[in-house]
């Protein structure tokens, strides 16, 4: 079965799932046969049968023999949500994120989310800090920032956006606590517990991990080499009706592919279709070309709420992000804001805008596009001549997703990394069901070439 087929089984899988938890189909009820099930949703037998057999092994259904498949009575009492509680469904995640932020100098990171400190120009941020230092006011920074953040920055991105043709004007920008705070307030407007949400599968377990805790049904949308899976995706739709949908457009985490034109064009007007919000993070925002497909481009941030930040090109040290939305909208999620923060770090703010509207900073980010885009090629090198598999040959991109033969599971492989301080980043804590077995796992394409990791890889 190819991998779009296994997507696609897996995303009809997540999907009677999230239906049997939520009593579409009652304890005892018989599912369509696979035939008619197949034939309504414009899918084939294989790809059905396979999506049973994998809720037959959850226990969520049970074939019998001349009858077809049933609803089990375990599945009801045994829904996601309730078989433990919201934090220890994510710890999994949390033990990630902690391995992220871990400096242990005899630890090399293949598969961290950001670039080498060496790759992006800290020598900036003291430059920033002497500017800040002979234009600011002393006297008002022991006082909180303003609401919607720090103006001039907000009149920067404002101008950055229009280079990539989303017009929004400084107003429709609210400043954040990174991509992760703009996610967060988010959430808290949008979201209750028990509402339905769409997410990228594989997809930025971060966010899987907010939505948990929040209490909110999470579904995956099957991620391809061109973008979100359209077809899983209208399917989905037909049978729930979700609030918002997360994904990312270009340099997808972890996967490394990018949104198509058409495919965008697609799902934006399922959203239209079905009154959907979708939610689109560009934490490469600088890294890849301006004409490159956006959805907010196409939407014109109407049906689209634009996130973005500074932590890939600058530093993630300085939390710094931004949300770009409807005119209407930009009141309501700054008093979230309020709420949840009261405010953002007007002095990180300050410091990016110094960096980003330097003569230098432009210098930087063409040397850095230049840089990643020959550690992808010699990346995707080194994994093709071992015979690795590369899910999707990105010209330039922070990450490559593969798989290694021999390791159908990425969490043994990285368990045996581990007892050499090698830290990978297996693909099951990138799905939403992170108990699902993944022979996939991020790599940076920054560590590849690393003599320690080469030496530890398999032949």
């Amino acid at each position: 079965m190819n991998t779009r087929e296994t997507s696609y089984a897996r995303s009809i899988a997540n999907l009677i799932a999230h239906q049997i938890s939520q009593g579409t189909y009652a304890t005892g009820q018989k599912l369509p046969s696979i035939r008619d099930y197949a034939k309504e949703n414009g899918c084939s037998n294989n790809t059905v049968i396979n999506a049973y057999d994998e809720l037959t092994a959850k226990g969520l259904i049970e074939p019998r023999r001349g009858s077809g498949y049933f609803v089990t009575g375990a599945s009801r009492a045994k829904a996601p949500d309730e078989e433990a509680s919201s934090l220890g469904r994510t710890m999994d995640i949390l033990w990630q994120i902690r391995e992220q932020m871990r400096n242990a100098p005899d630890s090399l990171h293949v598969g961290a989310s950001l670039l080498p400190n060496e790759w992006v120009a800290t020598a900036e941020l003291d430059k920033c800090a002497k500017k800040i230092s002979h234009t600011t006011r002393l006297d008002t920074m022991p006082r909180y920032g303003t609401q919607f953040g720090y103006a001039p920055l907000r009149h920067y991105l404002a101008r950055r956006l229009a280079s990539m043709a989303i017009e929004a004007t400084p107003g429709q920008i609210i400043l954040t606590h990174g991509a992760n705070g703009a996610m967060d307030i988010i959430i808290t407007h949008f979201v209750r517990p028990g509402d339905t949400v769409l997410v990228d599968e594989p997809g930025y377990y971060p966010l899987f991990g907010k939505l948990k805790l929040r209490g909110v049904r999470i579904v995956g949308v099957p991620r391809l080499t061109d973008g979100p899976d359209v077809q899983a995706l209208e399917q989905i739709l037909r049978h729930t009706k979700p609030r918002l949908f997360f994904t990312q457009s270009l340099g997808h985490n972890p996967t490394a592919s990018d949104t198509s034109p058409a495919r965008a064009r697609r799902i934006l007007h399922l959203a239209e279709q079905h009154d959907l919000l979708i939610v689109e993070d560009d934490p490469f925002v600088d890294l890849k070309p301006d004409g490159m497909a956006r959805i907010s481009t196409l939407d014109q941030l109407n049906r689209t709420i634009y996130i973005g930040s500074f932590s890939k090109t600058i530093s993630a040290s300085l939390r710094v992000g931004f949300i770009a939305c409807h005119p209407d909208l930009a009141s309501e999620l700054a008093d979230v804001k309020t709420l949840i923060h009261v405010s953002s770090s007007e002095y990180c703010e300050r410091a990016v805008e110094a960096i980003v509207t330097a003569d230098s900073f432009r210098r930087n980010i063409s040397r850095l596009r230049n840089r990643l885009e020959s550690a992808t090629e010699h990346a995707v090198k080194i994994f093709s001549q071992r015979g690795y598999t590369v899910f999707h040959e990105a010209r330039q991109s922070l990450y490559l997703w593969a798989s290694i033969p021999g390791f159908p599971d990425s969490m043994q492989l990285a368990r045996e990394m581990m007892k050499q301080n090698i830290v990978l980043a297996p693909g099951a804590i990138f799905q939403v069901d992170p108990q699902q077995v993944s022979p996939w796992a991020r790599y940076n394409v920054a560590y590849v070439s690393d003599p320690r990791f080469l030496a530890s890889l398999p032949r």
